[in-house]
């Protein structure tokens, strides 16, 4: 009994000396990713994983600021070469309507080779043993690491190839198909092709079955990726698209082995979930070892990873900050990244303040603002914080959150007659004005706080006027002795009445006004303030706000079906340009029509002519007057109230090194350094055993047993009563 009272004293969430080993713990809450896929994978959550499992052509340069590319599966960053309509190739400086190709020959790193994977093992003969498995052969095997024999091999430029190509399946959700089949030669024609093919294989399944025979890419050539030797790679562009090199950065341009792909396909691994979304296989610093739906994630060192350096160089004060102290060591530092999930944020910060987390969460950038806001709640927290020492570095990047109008919606939306399309957006514009983002996000919840955006395109891009004199939204803010101020909100209740809904009832039918409000997460204690908050801002409207909450992955699917109305949304940036952002809003990128990432489905002609155009500009003069264009029309639409560019700070404990806040950079695990011993030493110190309790026990358990004994003795003694 003493012995299991005894271990009820270690409150830690992880076996006994767990916090010795060379591990960084963390936290994901509410649901696993969705897609680990990554023709498929998007979204921040993903990217956790994606982005240390996977290792596109590209990256950044971990710590320069303005951001750097550097070559990564590639072994530099190349430039296209230009050709015209006959095939001549033109000068670097070619104006872009003569350039009917860019051409990116890619060399690709010698000597990468895959994790692990039961995929890749052969027999004597040089078979693949696990290729053509039955059923009954698979049986419940349920992970790769369950297979008996594992193999690997080396990367070649064909698996780019494969990748590429990947982006036209039928199959699964490819959100940014829109964009590369713009862009990538004879992509579009070829998704053609392969939903034919794909139907063929198809014929005589059932449409809901799970197994569906490989679709080998292999067989169909594409003309806009090649590889011309084992090393590398070819991609021909329609026209000029500076930007390109930026996707090349990605997990969409990450190798796809066939042999992985082929091994997924067959009977009964969906089933059994042995697919893309739970074991991605990739050549990046980890792999994917444990997968537990919902619970636990253990991301452990891939023993075949490059040789891979810390860098030497990096921003001003990096090395005033010791980001520079590990400088030409050997990446990735930590053995292993473990992620248990934690559906609360209270109980989060808990755990990290009693150092049972080395970081809350690995790809959330807010977490270090929230710290620093309760820092400054009283001397009190202040002076605990100081003596546990936490690692809490700010800074700015580009990122943004926003509520959204779903323009497919008859009543947010577009409208379907000249008329109601004015209503609407009206109606629209009035919302925008009422939601008050500088109070909500700049003096409410300070820990989620930023500065009030008046347009798509953030701070610290070329072309953003975000923040310049005079420059500001005139739908929502006008200037007033020379400051800009929020309109009024009767000027917003004008609109309203303008748009049909005086006080927020229809005009013709006397009804109130009812919208709906789809939220990304479930609402926890938290998360209903902010609800709550939103509510208020559309009943300053007389408006009734119907909030629909749902965990990500379900908000996803409502938001892929088109069935949401009014939503909340972020976006971090993929890379630092405007174009990823304006692209949010380009009608071919609609996210229902053709699964892309406009949320909103926008559609407006102008602004896609606009767009194109923009995707041919380098930076200059031109590229700016565009920019500025297309601002006007989309706040002049308002498919967005714009929200805020939320500040970036991460929070990590003294023992965890090389932190730097960034949007852009997602493969941060394999810089992270933990000093085990001192986390040891420190989770000691900070949970300390409250032994009082135990010794009442006792002393209560001793009595009982005194008690007890006196009672049976004074029984035994008695004498027997005479009749």
């Amino acid at each position: 009994m003493a012995a299991a009272l005894l271990s009820a004293c270690n409150n830690s969430p992880y076996p006994i000396g767990a916090e010795k080993d060379n591990t960084l713990y963390m936290s994901f809450d509410e649901r696993s990713p969705r897609y680990l896929d990554p023709t498929a994978s998007y979204t921040a959550p993903e990217g956790a994983y994606a982005y240390h499992i996977y290792e596109p052509l590209y990256g950044y340069h971990y710590l320069k600021r303005p951001y750097q590319l550097e070559g990564h599966a590639a072994t530099e960053v190349v430039k296209p070469y230009y050709l015209d309509a006959k095939g001549v190739r033109l000068p670097d400086d070619a104006p872009s309507e003569q350039i009917a190709q860019a051409v990116y020959d890619i060399p690709i790193r010698k000597g990468l080779r895959y994790a692990p994977h039961p995929a890749f093992a052969k027999n004597a003969q040089g078979q693949y043993i696990y290729h053509h498995l039955t059923r009954a052969e698979l049986g419940d095997k349920r992970s790769p690491w369950e297979f008996a024999q594992q193999g690997t091999r080396e990367l070649v430029a064909e698996d780019f190839v494969f990748a590429i190509k990947r982006q036209a399946t039928p199959r699964i959700e490819a959100p940014l198909f829109g964009v590369f089949s713009e862009h990538v030669r004879g992509l579009k024609a070829y998704s053609q092709l392969i939903r034919a093919e794909n139907a063929k294989l198809l014929k005589g399944l059932p449409e809901n079955s799970a197994d569906k025979p490989f679709l080998d890419f292999r067989r169909w050539p594409l003309e806009g990726a090649e590889a011309l030797d084992s090393h590398t790679l070819r991609i021909r562009l329609n026209g000029k698209y500076p930007q390109f090199q930026y996707w090349l950065a990605t997990t969409f341009f990450a190798p796809v082995p066939w042999e992985v792909d082929a091994f997924y396909a067959q009977p009964g691994m969906n089933e059994n979930s042995l697919s893309w979304n739970q074991w991605p296989v990739g050549t990046g610093p980890f792999m994917m070892t444990e997968y537990v739906q919902d619970r636990r994630h253990v991301m452990a060192r891939n023993p075949y990873y490059r040789q891979d350096s810390y860098p030497c160089e990096g921003a001003a004060g990096d090395q005033a900050a010791g980001l520079l102290d590990d400088c030409g060591k050997r990446l990735p530092f930590v053995d292993k990244i473990v992620a248990n999930i934690i559906k609360e944020r209270v109980p989060r910060k808990e755990l990290f303040k009693q150092g049972y987390l080395d970081l809350p969460e690995i790809e959330r950038t807010d977490w270090g603002v929230e710290f620093m806001v309760d820092k400054s709640d009283s001397d009190e927290v202040f002076r605990n914080y100081a003596a546990k020492g936490y690692r809490l570095p700010m800074d700015t990047d580009i990122g943004s959150w926003y509520v959204g109008f779903n323009w497919l919606d008859p009543v947010v939306g577009q409208g379907s007659t000249p008329e109601q399309r004015e209503r609407n957006k009206k109606l629209r514009q009035a919302i925008s004005i009422a939601i008050d983002w500088e109070e909500g996000y700049g003096r409410i919840f300070r820990n989620k706080g930023g500065d009030a955006a008046h347009g798509p395109t953030p701070p610290g891009v070329f072309g953003s006027r975000e923040g310049q004199p005079g420059w500001h939204n005139p739908v929502t803010h006008k200037l007033v002795d020379g400051k800009v101020q929020r309109r009024s909100i009767e000027e917003a209740k004008a609109l309203l009445a303008e748009a049909g809904y005086p006080e927020g009832r229809d005009a013709g039918t006397g009804k109130p006004l009812v919208l709906s409000y789809d939220f990304m997460r479930v609402v926890t204690p938290e998360m209903k303030a902010e609800n709550d908050w939103m509510v208020k801002q559309f009943a300053k409207l007389g408006i009734q706000l119907d909030v629909r909450a749902t965990d990500f992955n379900q908000f996803q699917e409502k938001v892929l079906k088109g069935k949401h109305q009014i939503y909340w949304w972020g976006w971090l940036a993929d890379y630092p340009d405007a174009e990823n952002f304006l692209f949010l809003l380009y009608g071919p990128n609609s996210k229902s029509k053709f699964e892309g990432e406009n949320a909103s489905n926008y559609e407006n002609p102008a602004y896609d002519r606009l767009y194109k155009r923009l995707q041919t500009l380098d930076d200059g003069p031109e590229k700016q007057r565009v920019m500025d264009e297309m601002l006007g029309i989309v706040r002049e639409d308002a498919p967005w109230s714009w929200g805020y560019w939320p500040y970036v700070g991460l929070a990590f404990q003294h023992w965890v090194y090389n932190g730097k806040p960034s949007i852009v950079v997602r493969d941060v695990g394999r810089y992270y350094r933990v000093d085990a011993a001192e986390r040891a030493r420190r989770q000691a110190e900070w949970n300390h055993p409250i032994w009082w309790p135990l010794l009442l026990l006792a002393a209560g358990a001793a009595v009982i047993a005194w008690l007890t004994r006196r009672s049976f003795r004074a029984r035994e003694l008695a004498t027997a009563r005479g009749a």
